[in-house]
């Protein structure tokens, strides 16, 4: 049986992924590990007849508001008694996910699933069924519970 030692939960301050974190807490009870947050707030640049571009600040202030509520999901593991450490990246989110993964070592991944279908999954594709695709450590979707 594999050793779980690091658990990586990406989070984007959904209900989804607060039940993916639920979930992560649980088994880094049960196995000792510590859980590595990550969130991505990409920037998706404003395309203009003049070109491409969005205000200097922009980036600054998604970074900064992103570490400030990261930050208290952070406190919420360190509440419970889990070790813990937060990552916060302006890249696209599987690729973050993944490279995160790689970086920290994960033994597994802790996600939500939105469970989009028809039209909106086609034209959104979906986080979690890439980074399963893509990742090379175990992947552990969280349904979030609703009957849709």
């Amino acid at each position: 049986m594999q050793t779980i030692r690091k658990i990586l939960v990406p989070i984007d301050f959904s209900e989804h992924s607060a039940r993916a974190l639920d979930t992560a807490i649980g088994f880094a009870k049960t196995f000792g590990a510590e859980i590595e947050l990550v969130h991505s707030y990409e920037v998706t640049p404003i395309v203009t007849l003049y070109g491409v571009g969005y205000p200097e600040t922009l980036h600054a202030d998604l970074r900064k508001a992103a570490i400030e509520r990261v930050s208290s999901w952070l406190e919420k593991v360190h509440s419970e008694g889990v070790a813990a450490r937060q990552h916060v990246v302006g890249s696209p989110p599987v690729e973050a996910i993944t490279e995160i993964a790689d970086e920290v070592g994960a033994d597994l991944i802790v996600m939500g699933t939105r469970g989009n279908r028809g039209l909106k999954h086609v034209m959104l594709g979906s986080v979690a069924e890439r980074t399963i695709r893509f990742a090379k450590c175990p992947v552990l979707t969280v349904k979030d519970g609703s009957e849709d």
